[in-house]
């Protein structure tokens, strides 16, 4: 998320007391001071759609539109959108949540002036967004503030307390009658009072001390602020784990069909997994694992969910359909469980659930964060997008690209592709001073073949023409045809998964799963059985090193994976992980070799 640069819309301009706030990263953010009580502000980073965002805050997407109509075509990263607070917006999800408030945090805000301004105790704040932290309590990010208020209400209680009165000296009163009807001494009257010592005259005013009952309201005070900003930076510490309890939930169809394609991989998961277990077990991790099938449908896996090895949990991973995920996700959040979510890249529950870690990453992330990487790679080069018309397969990553360029001031060709005009339209476009990085808006391997031939003759016959290819995770599934093609055209692969298989690694886990199971990997992209090695190595590992509450320690945690990557960004201040891990495969002409570059 790094040099992203973020406009002001145009509607914000004519608002009063905005600030502009700007880092070394060259980052600008706006913020706007004195938000209402009915909108707040959400500040667009990379990979969020409006769809996204509306669930985060659990208003419909029209409420959304309505307040800021240039997003139906389209948003960016950086943008400021208007926000309804949820009680108020048309379209409200019926989340069973209290009613957050949520808040944009503004120049100068603390935690201590959050907890003021809401009456709400800084502890409960922070209970409500357990991404909160000093690096994540700053200008523009957005927090929710929950219902529960500190006990404000005056405290009352009766004493007795001493006061002085007033009081005038009637013509025939004497000191001992004044003692006498105010129950108080002669000394204590002089004391208060010393002209009594040259005599009582009629007419006096004289002090009188009275003892009386009141009514003291007192209020309770507010803990001093720095002790409670000081919240943000206490160091995290681990809950440590002497014996790792995970639970594996899925769709075995054990009581169907074991033959079928779908429980073939799971099933060869489930057998990565457990070469994962014992590769830990040779370091001396101790790892209880339970296996469960779930079936399809809610019904088999409510009873699963009553079991004491689930409620004992410290890690659950599975569950395939969205029907399933979400009562997992509920269980998992009510019982502090971390749940790992394998396989689907579309689900909302990891948008207000901080229990979750979605390893698949969402294509939104994954086209942005390939779309700023291509940028980054190609800014000097001369790049051209090869268009069908007939099939747009990749067209949201080619839209996020285009726009990521024009962000940038980076100049781009298109071509409309034609089958016999393609060779000599694609020669008229190259450039002699920079490298050529030609970028297919398909995918497809029916049209990879059609281009490739042409681009190939101009590399073997116009050795002036540098080029490249920049292409997608698909493009994998190919090498047993166009391998050659690929070291050819040294072609760039942006995905978030890839196994190099002439790699010492993977050969060693090949060999390792052979003589465990005695058959081979299904061949898929990507590999089941290393993605259930890969998986649980990261998790166990990070359990092991970290305990349950591994989450406050992500930035430390590391591992080198043989398929896919792990790189887990919060996905806001009170939801859960998504995998934001990108590879790019470079197939190396001049020494026919692939190199896989993780980009952070």
């Amino acid at each position: 998320m790094d040099k992203i640069r973020i406009y002001m819309l145009a509607f914000l301009t004519g608002l009063a007391g905005v600030t502009l706030y700007s880092q070394e990263n060259e980052r600008q953010a706006v913020f706007i001071n004195g938000q209402s009580d009915d909108i707040f502000y959400h500040t667009i980073e990379w990979g969020q759609t409006v769809y996204a965002i509306a669930t985060m805050y659990e208003v419909g997407v029209e409420d959304i539109y309505r307040l800021n109509p240039e997003s139906r075509n389209g948003i960016k990263a950086g943008a400021v959108l208007q926000i309804p607070q949820k009680g108020l917006a048309t379209t409200v999800a019926q989340s069973g949540e209290p009613l957050y408030t949520f808040h944009t945090i503004q120049p100068k805000e603390t935690l201590y002036s959050m907890s003021v301004k809401y009456n709400v105790p800084a502890g409960d704040i922070i209970a409500a967004n357990p991404g909160l932290s000093v690096s994540t309590f700053t200008i523009g990010k957005t927090i929710r503030i929950p219902p529960t208020e500190i006990d404000n209400l005056p405290r009352r209680e009766t004493r007795t307390v001493t006061k002085e009165i007033e009081y005038t000296i009637d013509k025939r009163e004497t000191m001992y009658r004044i003692t006498r009807k105010f129950n108080v001494s002669s000394d204590e009257l002089i004391r208060r009072n010393p002209p009594l010592r040259n005599g009582m005259k009629a007419g006096m005013v004289i002090k009188i001390p009275v003892q009386a009952e009141e009514t003291v309201t007192d209020h309770v005070p507010f803990v001093r602020e720095k002790e409670v900003n000081a919240l943000l930076s206490e160091p995290k510490g681990i809950n440590r784990v002497n014996r790792i309890r995970v639970a594996l939930l899925l769709p075995f169809m054990s009581e169907e069909s074991v033959s079928s394609p779908t429980t073939l991989r799971y099933i060869e998961y489930y057998e990565g997994l457990l070469l994962a277990i014992d590769s830990l077990r040779n370091m001396g991790i101790s790892v209880e694992l339970t296996v469960r099938d779930t079936g399809s449908g809610i019904k088999k896996l409510n009873h699963i969910l009553k079991e004491e090895a689930l409620l004992n949990a410290h890690l659950i991973i599975g569950a395939v359909q969205n029907d399933q995920i979400k009562p997992v996700a509920d269980f998992a959040k009510a019982h502090n469980i971390k749940y790992v979510i394998p396989f689907t890249s579309r689900n909302d529950d990891v948008l207000s659930n901080s229990c979750i870690f979605q390893v698949n990453t969402p294509h939104s992330y994954l086209y942005a964060k390939a779309a700023q990487t291509g940028c980054d790679l190609f800014a000097d080069d001369h790049i051209i997008f090869i268009d069908t018309k007939d099939n747009d397969d990749k067209g949201e990553f080619i839209r996020t690209f285009k726009q990521e360029l024009a962000g940038r001031d980076i100049a781009y060709k298109e071509l409309l592709y034609d089958d016999a005009g393609f060779p000599a339209d694609i020669e008229s476009l190259m450039s002699r001073d920079k490298r050529n990085v030609i970028v297919p808006v398909s995918s497809t391997s029916e049209f990879f073949n059609k281009i490739r031939v042409p681009l190939r003759i101009l590399v073997d016959t116009h050795q002036e023409y540098r080029i490249s290819l920049f292409g997608y995770p698909d493009w994998q599934t190919y090498t047993n045809e166009f391998l050659d093609d690929f070291f050819t055209l040294n072609t760039f692969i942006y995905t978030h998964f890839y196994a190099d298989n002439m790699s010492p690694d993977v050969l060693d886990f090949y060999s390792k799963y052979t003589i465990w199971y005695s058959k081979n990997l299904l061949n898929t992209f990507p590999k089941y059985g290393i993605l259930g090695f890969d998986t649980g190595m990261f998790f166990l590992e990070a359990i092991n090193k970290y305990g349950s509450n591994f989450e406050d320690h992500m930035d430390k945690i590391y591992y080198k994976s043989i398929q896919t990557g792990f790189d887990f960004q919060r996905v806001n201040n009170w939801g859960g992980f998504v995998n934001t891990n990108l590879f790019i495969i470079q197939y190396n002409r001049d020494h026919y070799t692939i190199t896989r570059h993780q980009i952070k």
